[in-house]
């Protein structure tokens, strides 16, 4: 852990693997433009210090990260750890311990096929459903193996997200929220959050509802984004729909996150959508843009509004050149 000498919101930093701590390097370079004052610290988390001695997530250093405003993480995990240790032991446990209960994207693009550009954002419900944990194994390695893996969705935690929704939606100018989700086959977990929905609407007059089954919604991710204003939907599906509205906007290196817990009983983490990329660590080509634009996202939420618009603005106009380069024409930008 490193301390820096910055007076001013607390954010912890993680750069993590690969490519994170390049593109995180950016993001801050950018916020100091803007004119912001972070107290930073560092914390040296990921697949390397796990690799280095078996660190993932302690419940010491989880103390520590409880302690700040806001946390800012790059990418984690490297090809020699197995998959889900990082997964499941950092960035879930942060999600499930911290109560990040919302994941939110927003994506503007114009999708391939399109002339004309769309705006969207999806609130994804962050700490339950598939990656809750519930499930096991019976007879694993013979013919016979039983594999179960369970969705939790209860009333309280399907229920705050839901509004969280109905909030955005009417504070935005289309007020229109979709709910997707499969409650034709899923008629347990879907029936709850339809019957949520349906009841946090009526505290949102002003807000117009639609609903699509996930695998429509794919469809008009592709075909017709511009139907979407913001859309609610569970851990899974929100997992797999965020990917596929980075792809129709404009890519996963331009797409961003924020992982919050509106009650603000503890720190919100914000991290771009891409993975670690191993493979082009220190050759300029990671694309910074997605970090810096989660940084908009934490900005925002520490209450710097007029910061987060620079960000926001300085990326609207794309930016060729390395990872370094980028991070500099965009600072020069917000610096104007």
């Amino acid at each position: 852990m490193n301390t820096s000498s910055k007076k001013g919101h607390r954010v912890a930093v993680v750069g993590g693997d690969g490519i994170g701590p390049e593109v995180v390097a950016e993001a801050l370079k950018v916020i100091e433009a803007a004119g912001v004052k972070l107290d930073l610290t560092s914390f040296d988390l990921g697949g390397a210090r796990y690799l280095r001695d078996g660190e993932v997530l302690s419940d010491a250093t989880l103390d520590q990260l409880r302690q700040f405003d806001a946390i800012l993480l790059g990418a984690v995990g490297t090809p020699d750890v197995p998959p889900g240790v990082i997964e499941r032991g950092l960035l879930l446990k942060m999600r499930f311990e911290l109560d990040l209960y919302i994941n939110q994207r927003p994506f503007a693009g114009t999708a391939p096929g399109h002339t004309t550009p769309h705006e969207f954002v999806v609130i994804r419900e962050n700490t339950e459903g598939s990656y809750a944990g519930e499930g096991g194994v019976l007879r694993k390695g013979t013919p016979h193996e039983v594999a179960t893996q369970g969705s939790v969705n209860t009333a309280r935690g399907v229920e705050r997200c839901v509004r969280y929704a109905f909030e955005l939606a009417a504070a935005r100018t289309r007020k229109h929220l979709t709910l997707v989700h499969k409650t034709n086959v899923l008629t347990f977990a879907g029936d709850l959050w339809q019957r949520t929905f349906n009841q946090v609407a009526k505290d949102f007059p002003q807000v117009a509802t639609a609903y699509n089954h996930v695998d429509a919604a794919c469809i008009y991710f592709v075909q017709d984004p511009h139907r979407y204003d913001v859309i609610v939907t569970d851990n899974l599906f929100g997992d797999i729909l965020t990917d596929l509205g980075g792809a129709v906007s404009g890519g996963i290196g331009v797409a961003s996150s924020a992982n919050l817990n509106p009650a603000r009983t503890g720190p919100s983490m914000f991290e771009p959508v891409h993975g670690s990329a191993p493979d082009i660590v220190g050759t300029g080509k990671a694309n910074p843009v997605a970090a810096i634009l989660s940084a908009a996202h934490l900005l925002q939420f520490l209450g710097e509004d007029d910061a987060a618009a620079k960000l926001r603005k300085a990326c609207e106009t794309p930016v060729a050149g390395s990872t370094s380069e980028i991070g500099s024409e965009i600072a020069r930008r917000v610096a104007k």
